[in-house]
């Protein structure tokens, strides 16, 4: 059955982040062969329509306004629920980010719609979605079927492949007025703690320390090795609470869910809370001095030995490969 499904893309410093283009592959899935609209709000972001077009998305809309400069609950909420009354969608799909776990539950309450949140596969099956989501702290996965109603979804970054992108694609790219009113919140200064380079959550190589790395210098290495793969550093929540990172750099139960293709865990011990946050990526290795350690029951590599001698020589071998490459 043919659907119009919705989706949001999200721009951050500038960039639509590549869970927008994920977002579309889902919703082309999903239309079966119906339209995809995607869905631009911010200040100065209709320059960013055509790229989704490019990426399959069959139409954008765009609602600008100054207000719409940072992400509010409430501004985004009008905006969106404005378009959507005006194309009617039969399903909308949201990156699981931050952005998107907050917005959607506040859509699907004023749509009176059911949410399956979090999904990380989704295919046709018998006329019916199937939606895939993990459950128990990762340990387990249940599928979901939407029988009736508006499907709406939120997709975990780094899951569903978007589609190849076709610079020759061209699409209608539309601006909507929208007027944003009574804001109950207003944004007026960002602080950012993260540090500077790959978006950990979208990461394709992690590279993440625990409490031995014994200090904030002992990520020094891990950001080196991270630098040569083009990654991300990250952090169990051991290692945050040594003070040694942010915690804008904690994975994990009560931190941030990553699945990377890669991801080296340098000095974790693999606790249970650690372990729902980075169980899902494609390729683990493991680097502890602890052959017992649990974080080598997940590993599908294990090097038992020191990190800060193990790393370095991970990072020089790389080098080498990047050289004659």
């Amino acid at each position: 059955m043919a659907r119009k499904m919705l989706t949001l893309g999200e721009v951050r410093d500038g960039a639509l982040r590549n869970v927008s283009f994920e977002a579309i592959g889902a919703a082309k899935i999903a239309s079966d062969g119906g339209e995809v609209v995607c869905v631009l709000i911010g200040n100065n972001v209709k320059e960013f329509g055509q790229e989704l077009i490019q990426y399959g998305a069959d139409r954008v809309v765009v609602v600008e306004d100054e207000k719409l400069e940072q992400y509010t609950p409430d501004g985004f909420s009008q905006a969106l629920l404005a378009v959507i009354e005006t194309e009617q969608p039969e399903g909308l799909i949201f990156g699981h980010t931050a952005l998107g776990k907050d917005l959607s539950p506040k859509i699907a309450g004023k749509l009176g719609s059911g949410l399956i949140s979090d999904a990380t596969n989704l295919e046709a099956a018998g006329g019916n979605l199937v939606f895939t989501r993990p459950i128990y702290s990762g340990k387990a996965f249940e599928k979901k079927i939407i029988t009736d109603g508006l499907v709406f979804a939120t997709i975990r970054p780094n899951n569903i492949a978007p589609l190849q992108k076709d610079d020759s694609r061209t699409g209608e790219v539309s601006s909507v007025s929208v007027e944003i009113k009574d804001l109950r919140t207003i944004i007026q200064d960002v602080v950012r703690k993260a540090s500077e380079g790959v978006d950990l959550s979208e990461a394709k190589v992690v590279i993440a320390g625990g409490r031995g790395v014994k200090s904030e210098e002992g990520f020094e290495p891990l950001k080196k090795l991270a630098d040569i793969l083009g990654g991300a550093v990250g952090a169990s929540r051991g290692a945050c609470d040594a003070e040694y990172c942010d915690y804008s750099l904690q994975i994990g139960q009560t931190g941030k869910v990553v699945t990377p293709d890669l991801y080296i865990a340098c000095g974790i011990s693999g606790a249970i809370q650690h372990l729902a946050g980075m169980s899902n990526s494609k390729v683990i290795v493991a680097i502890n001095k602890d052959p017992e350690a649990n974080i080598f029951k997940v590993a599908d590599y294990g090097i038992v030995g020191d990190l800060f001698e193990v790393v370095p020589m991970l990072t020089e071998e790389f080098k080498k490969l990047k050289i004659h490459s």
